[in-house]
């Protein structure tokens, strides 16, 4: 029996749906610094895009990756080109002034961000802008009260500073003075340096006059190592601090012995052995190591896994989204964006996220543990 013009029209119509509903796709752009100066936070990020689910409940997702080349005027005008690309989300950029700079192009479109940078600024103060942005690293006041912790059980009293002249160097010097101020801490020097400077021993020199007990460098990647470093070969006994930025193989090749002894706050997983199995990041972070090595024969630095729990927060937070919008237009991203902000005890790579309204990084204590360089490995300080 032939089907009738009624029914050829409605299994037509019916498998017009049911390929469109499995095609429908999420658009998320991606910029990572794959060069330039900030090419150590970079190129594992970009190399962990390969890692991110390809399919999201009823949607398959593109990802749509540029290199900014660690420079912020590139940054705005990649953002600029995936917004008119029609993405429901961005991911990156690498650098925190990058960051900062693109902030205000996704707000205006209502387009959520997933920043894996280091300064707090692009979450706090939360504002209109900021509420379109989340953060997939430790705030700076939750690594810095570890540090602060272990300064003042250590004995530190006077501590020189000297960090990036940037947002991830402004923001640290603002978090930390008013810690260590609460701490009994005082600080007795303050420098900045340039991600691209190739000395800084004029600053160093400054440091080593005040005589601190100790010094903590505020930078991220790199350019961590050239403070350290500049201050072992002038003679420098103190402890020396770095934030969750030093967190990168690179620190410990490009140092060598120079850096042993370094104490930083940062994710659990430069130290998984060490982690009790009873951590709840440690089976995540393990699978995103095992899938990295896989795919490119080597560890990745936490900053790729800033962009991997990334992907965790967008796997859980686009089914929600759905049901109030379609991909590619205004509602779906708003609410993709409250999807982000409702997320409870998501377990990632490097803690577990519980976003609320006021803190769009949401991580607790569970997403840091003190490091000491021994022996040229990371390992864990158990006080």
């Amino acid at each position: 029996m032939k089907p009738t013009n009624w029914t050829s029209t409605a299994l037509a119509l019916l498998l017009a749906i049911a390929t469109t509903a499995a095609t429908a796709q999420v658009k998320i752009g991606v910029i990572a610094s794959s060069t330039g100066p900030t090419a150590i936070v970079g190129i594992p990020q970009k190399n962990t895009v390969a890692l991110l689910p390809k399919k999201i409940g009823d949607f398959t997702v593109e990802y749509i990756v540029l290199d900014d080349a660690s420079d912020p005027t590139q940054t705005v005008m990649n953002a600029k080109k995936l917004l008119a690309e029609n993405i429901d989300a961005l991911i990156g950029p690498s650098g925190s002034p990058n960051a900062v700079g693109v902030l205000p192009f996704m707000a205006e479109t209502g387009t959520p961000m997933l920043a894996p940078v280091g300064t707090t600024a692009v979450v706090l103060p939360m504002d209109d802008k900021k509420r379109w942005v989340f953060k997939t690293t430790q705030n700076d006041a939750l690594i810095s009260d570890a540090l602060i912790a272990h300064m003042r059980k250590h004995g530190v009293k006077t501590i020189g500073f000297i960090g990036f002249n940037d947002p991830y160097g402004e923001n640290w010097y603002k978090v930390f003075s008013e810690q260590a101020q609460k701490a009994g801490i005082r600080i007795v020097a303050s420098e900045r340096y340039l991600r691209s400077d190739g000395s800084v021993v004029g600053q160093v020199a400054k440091l080593m006059a005040a005589k601190p007990d100790a010094v903590l460098v505020a930078a991220a990647g790199g350019p961590t190592v050239l403070p350290h470093t500049t201050l072992v070969d002038a003679g420098y006994k103190g402890q020396i601090y770095q934030t969750h930025g030093a967190a990168a193989p690179n620190f410990l090749s490009s140092g060598g012995k120079k850096v042993e002894g370094a104490v930083l706050a940062a994710s659990l997983m430069l130290v998984l052995p060490e982690v009790p199995d009873s951590v709840p990041s440690k089976a995540v972070a393990q699978n995103y190591v095992a899938a990295y090595e896989k795919m490119y024969g080597a560890k990745p630095a936490t900053f790729g896994a800033n962009v991997y729990d990334a992907g965790l927060l967008l796997q859980r937070a686009i089914p929600e989204a759905a049901k109030r919008g379609k991909p590619g237009t205004p509602e779906f991203r708003a609410a993709l964006r409250d999807a982000l902000e409702s997320t409870r005890e998501l377990v990632g790579t490097q803690g577990v996220y519980n976003m609320t309204p006021a803190d769009h990084s949401g991580f607790d204590d569970r997403g840091r543990v003190l490091i000491v360089v021994k022996d040229g490995n990371w390992r864990m300080i158990k006080e």
